[in-house]
């Protein structure tokens, strides 16, 4: 069991190389249980008023994680890793976005709608190769700040319970984070805090985006485009990755029955098959950077 500098590197790697190896929990995932308490707890409390927002985020968040601090002194090396491997979503995005690569570069293009209408929230009955691509490379350059790199960053600075923290904290954001009548003063907590947690970490996955592909254009795009996406994380995050895979993205999509004209993203030809596995690559490349780089850490603070 390492110790001192080497812990917490040496927990990150063990718990993304499970990860790895076993995949996604596939029966009783904690972040499914996390789930369906967050939409009960919703259920009861939603007063459509800000102040029960902020409580009804307080009571699903807050007891996990001060259970996390309390029990991590008692094995701090296995709870790391358990609570890294729990909150890590890289094996399974890989495996989300593959599945849409496979069909839609064999041509059954039916099938990779249906696939990449798991990941995303706008229609996808009528999205053509190219808009199949461009649904899942958005989703999977966003996500990839969001179940991946967020997450390691938290369990940087506080171990396990900061690596829990950022992955309830951005599922709440998912699930109560919409600007409807429902949510929008309810969840708006939940957005605040998941834009606060994530400020930080969206910035440092953009730059390893952009030093993994092509440098000068993806920091161009990420100065030029982002100010004009309404999230303010996942505009940076985007705009660096096409940038970096010189692909276009952004453009029009319907949501919910509307059509909505977003802002550019990156530059270059609009995206195609091959390009969704271009992406793959470099979320497991940026990994694997990461990991470098807490190692380094490591060996400066020894």
């Amino acid at each position: 069991m390492p110790d001192g500098a080497f812990a917490m590197p040496a927990a990150a790697l063990a718990a993304v190389l499970l990860d790895r190896l076993l995949g996604e929990v596939r029966r009783f995932h904690p972040l499914v249980g996390f789930g369906n308490l967050a939409a009960a707890v919703e259920k009861r409390l939603n007063t459509r008023h800000l102040p029960a927002g902020l409580l009804a985020w307080a009571l699903v968040v807050l007891p996990f994680v001060i259970l996390a601090f309390a029990l991590r002194p008692l094995a701090p090396f296995a709870v790391d890793v358990a609570l890294l491997y729990f909150a890590l979503g890289a094996q399974s995005l890989c495996e989300h976005a593959e599945a849409i690569a496979k069909p839609l570069q064999d041509g059954r293009l039916e099938e990779a709608r249906q696939r990449v209408g798991w990941i995303v929230s706008r229609d996808t009955s009528a999205l053509d190769e190219s808009g199949v691509a461009k649904a899942g490379m958005e989703s999977v350059l966003e996500n990839g700040n969001d179940a991946i790199f967020g997450t390691l960053f938290w369990f940087a600075l506080l171990g396990g319970p900061g690596a829990l923290l950022f992955r309830l904290a951005n599922t709440l954001d998912a699930m109560w984070g919409y600007r409807t009548e429902r949510f929008n003063l309810f969840g708006r907590p939940a957005a605040r805090i998941d834009d606060a947690l994530n400020w930080l970490p969206a910035r440092l996955t953009a730059l390893t985006y952009a030093l993994l592909g092509h440098t000068r254009q993806a920091l161009a795009c990420w100065r030029t485009q982002a100010p004009g996406w309404d999230s303010p994380n996942a505009g940076p995050v985007m705009s660096a990755g096409a940038g970096s895979l010189g692909v276009q993205l952004g453009g029009a999509a319907i949501y919910h029955g509307q059509l909505e004209q977003r802002p550019p993203l990156g530059t270059g030809p609009a995206p195609v098959a091959a390009d969704l596995g271009r992406a793959i690559a470099l979320i497991r490349h940026s990994l694997w950077l990461w990991l470098a780089a807490f190692f380094v850490i490591g060996f400066l603070h020894a």
